[in-house]
């Protein structure tokens, strides 16, 4: 049995792959890395929730497989709710994870420490060729610094972090992270569905 998540992002594919395989035992899990010759759409929704549905059902297709699709980023309020589905692009096209950081950063001096507050929101979606079977999203709220903490994680965790901790996400480790992250919480929710998506093709 295969699972194929669409996307090319270490980062995502790295800690869906921690999260789904202790609860997955019996099932490949694939990303499209596996497939270098596939292109995948352009994202052009205008919610986190649009943009995964555009990848996973395309992916779907394209490769006649079940998929799975993240889109996900920072939503901070106070600032019109940026970076948000541009999270990945905040400074540009062609942005590093650090130079969208330092514009976040410019852009929370400003504000008062009350207002820098925001959270991560990941939308899931699961399809297989014939269309979209299931999404779900996800949410972890929490503060904004204006120093980057940690070394790991990646985007934006070394300026998050959750209610109710002292650490940023950057500095938790990663099963604590996988733990009570948006990913995980909106994994939460489709676990099931895959479950029995993936029983259906034996």
């Amino acid at each position: 049995m295969q699972l194929v998540l669409a996307t090319n992002n270490l980062h995502k594919i790295l800690e869906l792959k921690a999260i789904l395989k202790p609860l997955l035992k019996k099932v490949d899990i694939l990303s499209l890395r596996d497939f270098p010759e596939y292109h995948p759409p352009e994202e052009t929704g205008t919610t986190f929730l649009e943009n995964a549905e555009i990848k996973t059902l395309h992916c779907a297709r394209a490769l006649n497989c079940l998929a799975l699709a993240d889109d996900s980023g920072l939503v901070v309020p106070a600032l019109g709710g940026a970076p948000g589905v541009r999270s990945r692009r905040y400074a540009g096209n062609d942005a590093s994870d650090k130079e969208n950081r330092d514009l976040l950063i410019e852009n929370l001096k400003p504000l008062p420490e009350r207002e820098r507050s925001g959270y991560y929101e990941c939308a899931l979606s699961l399809a297989n060729p014939g269309g979209i079977i299931k999404s779900s999203s996800g949410l972890c709220e929490g503060v904004l610094i204006l120093e980057a903490r940690g070394n790991g994680g990646f985007g934006y965790d070394p300026l998050f972090i959750k209610y109710d901790y002292s650490k940023t996400m950057a500095e938790l480790g990663d099963d604590t992270k996988n733990r009570i992250s948006h990913r995980r919480r909106a994994l939460d929710k489709l676990l099931l569905t895959i479950e029995a998506e993936l029983s259906a093709v034996i």
